[in-house]
């Protein structure tokens, strides 16, 4: 499975490139439903086996990403050195089969280990997908690719909510059925059902083809390969720009990771709503305004370019770090159902926004062999900073400082703005370094 596959001439812009992007958002899509259904099921199985905010919370993010970040690099050195589409379908077969375990789990060890199985599995998305898109269009055409492609955490984490939301829903039918899942709660039937699905996905990805690689930017423009001293001389001597990127858009996910897994919480404890609608009305509006904002960033970046602007892949993410900044602002204090769900659906718009854009500048600057690296350490602190530290932050300030659950609200929003303001200094600080890189 090592041995990179040249699979001829494969023509970047194609139909053929638009279909493997089309499966890798849905292998994309799948992998966020797996990841983050659990939002939905906090109460049911806070209830069932009798656990506190930051023992799920732990389930949230450090148990995920502990096995995430661990995974990462390995899978990172994998794509860069090995055939990509083997990696996809191991990794895809691994994380449905955990998730399946996640509803067969009956104590809360059992549930950890299985919710680490599914972050060290799905450590092999991104930086699978991230290198075969890259190496399937030109540099005018990557933006959008990648927009398709990063429409999968959105539609991932509206799906999960809305499938979780059927799932709790029908229960009697699906027991009817499936005889042999009926002494199952809701909260393990639904991680079942969410499962499933991954397992059809793997034999899709069979079809994906090895294309030739290549570079683009500044990066260096011959398919070469790289000892693992070269490829980290090469982002210490580039460390300017790394480091204020990386960490930059690591504060920012603390607001996309932290919001959504706290906002049904707060939903459901500040305004009385039951889990089934806060799973459709909630889910459906990540669904569709995250689906909006990751396909407007490129027409975004194209607009600063046409401005002069040569960062315009940065400085989209820190202007929409700044518009994000201000909805949080304002968040704690609207007062109605409805107007809340307002204020999210801007938040989600503009933190869901620079994210394709993103993707592209980090694919641009750095060369082919190194971008599995690059993109491992980029999800590394993601990962850290957003499902890490992000939902447990969150239920630490919830339960230590404030020392109220219905005060979720004040501890998402004081959290996610610190986070937002970071975010859009220390991008802002990038601008320079990503001009110099790209000359």
């Amino acid at each position: 499975m090592n041995a990179p596959v040249r699979s001829g001439a494969i023509r970047q812009d194609g139909s053929y490139a638009w279909y493997v992007v089309f499966l890798l958002t849905f292998a994309y899509t799948v992998a966020f439903i797996d990841r983050q259904v659990l939002n939905l099921l906090v109460d049911p199985i806070k209830k069932d086996m009798l656990l506190s905010d930051v023992q799920i919370s732990l389930l949230q993010g450090f148990a995920f990403m502990a096995a995430y970040v661990v995974f990462g690099p390995i899978f990172g050195r994998w794509v860069d050195t090995g055939h990509r589409r083997n990696v996809l379908v191991l990794g895809v077969t691994l994380w449905s089969a955990f998730t399946v375990f996640c509803g067969l789990s009956e104590e809360y060890w059992h549930l950890f280990v299985a919710r680490a199985g599914v972050g060290a599995a799905e450590a092999c998305l991104a930086p699978a997908g991230w290198s075969l898109i890259a190496d399937y269009f030109s540099r005018q055409r990557l933006p959008r690719a990648m927009s398709i492609f990063m429409l999968g955490p959105s539609l991932g984490a509206g799906l999960a909510l809305i499938a979780g939301g059927l799932v709790i829903n029908s229960v009697a039918t699906l027991a009817e059925w499936f005889p042999a899942l009926s002494g199952l709660s809701v909260w393990q039937l639904t991680f079942v059902m969410v499962g499933v699905p991954g397992f059809v996905l793997a034999l899709l990805l069979l079809t994906v083809r090895e294309p030739e690689r290549s570079s683009m930017g500044g990066a260096a423009q011959k398919d070469e390969h790289f000892t693992m001293r070269e490829v980290l001389a090469f982002f210490w001597t580039n460390r300017a720009f790394y480091l204020r990127y990386f960490i930059g858009l690591s504060l920012l996910a603390i607001v996309i990771y932290g919001f959504p897994t706290w906002m049904p919480a707060y939903l459901m404890r500040h305004f009385g709503a039951d889990p089934a609608s806060v799973g459709f009305r909630y889910g459906a509006q990540v669904l569709v305004i995250g689906a909006i904002g990751i396909y407007s960033g490129p027409w975004l970046e194209r607009w600063l370019t046409s401005r002069g602007y040569k960062d315009a892949p940065v400085r989209c993410a820190m202007l929409c770090s700044v518009a994000v900044l201000g909805c949080l602002a304002i968040f704690p204090f609207v007062s109605s159902y409805e107007l809340t769900l307002g204020v999210s659906a801007l938040i989600n718009l503009f933190y869901a926004l620079p994210w394709a854009v993103a993707a592209s500048a980090l694919q641009i600057t750095t060369p082919n062999r190194m971008r599995g690296i690059a993109v491992s350490i980029f999800y590394f602190l993601i990962s850290v900073f957003g499902l890490g530290i992000a939902p447990s932050i969150i239920a630490f300030v919830t339960d230590h400082v404030l020392k109220d659950p219905a005060q979720v609200g004040i501890s998402l929003a004081a959290v996610c703005s610190a986070s937002a303001l970071g975010a859009a200094w220390l991008l802002r600080g990038a601008l320079t370094h990503y001009r110099e890189s790209t000359e």
